[in-house]
């Protein structure tokens, strides 16, 4: 699978991401893709969590992109009282020639994550490596339809997939069914993304569902919840 070409561009809140031209996408918010993120996935995935947790967390990202996500949860989880599994599954790896590009990141002005960054990204890929004693990551190359995901697992799952109108093959009824049933009782999925279409098969899968208020320049966002 070859990587489609990139362009690093700078967000609002000076950090970075990356612009797909072939797609006419961003892989975060122009808006802030640090405060995105923080927003989306750590406020409003992995707090909640966090605060249930009697044990390891598991957290299943679907995007693995250029690792903001994995990073501010790997920082988040060394002050937390649980240790954190990170799976994710990522169809286009980017190379180091890019990767290399996002350390003007604002989220990277310490050495340490700077150092955590490099780690994150030269974890090999499909085995489990331990970065902290806090955590562990998992990297896995490839498209999620067929990936084999252990069930009732993960309490938490970042679905941070490319827009529905750009990937509608990631947004299907079969996809969140297949989600549904890797997530452990209780647990939750969240997405910036808040259409309708999106929430519909959410509901079709089995999700209860809930709008919350989105990060910003975005009114609204996505989280569900599995009964």
């Amino acid at each position: 699978m070859t990587t489609p070409h990139l362009e690093v561009r700078a967000t609002a809140d000076g950090s970075s991401t990356l612009f797909v031209p072939a797609l006419n996408e961003h892989y975060h918010s122009t808006h802030g893709a640090l405060q995105e993120a923080r927003h989306v996935y750590l406020a409003a995935g992995l707090e909640p969590a966090l605060t249930a947790a009697t044990g390891p967390v598991w957290v299943l990202e679907i995007g693995f992109g250029t690792g903001l996500n994995a990073l501010l949860t790997l920082e988040r989880s060394l002050s937390a009282a649980h240790p954190v599994f990170y799976d994710t599954i990522e169809k286009f790896p980017l190379p180091w020639s890019v990767v290399d590009q996002l350390s003007t990141d604002p989220s990277l002005r310490e050495p340490e994550l700077l150092d955590y960054q490099h780690q994150l990204h030269a974890a090999t890929w499909g085995r489990a490596v331990s970065l902290t004693p806090q955590f562990a990551l998992l990297k896995l190359a490839g498209e999620l339809q067929t990936t084999d995901l252990a069930a009732e697992t993960y309490q938490v799952i970042y679905f941070d997939a490319f827009a529905p109108d750009k990937q509608p093959d990631m947004w299907t009824d079969e996809v969140f069914r297949q989600l549904y049933a890797a997530t452990a009782p209780g647990g939750c999925l969240v997405s910036y993304c808040a259409k309708g279409s999106f929430k519909r098969s959410l509901l079709a899968a089995g999700w209860q569902v809930e709008k919350i208020p989105g990060p910003p320049g975005k009114r609204e966002m996505t989280r569900a919840w599995k009964r």
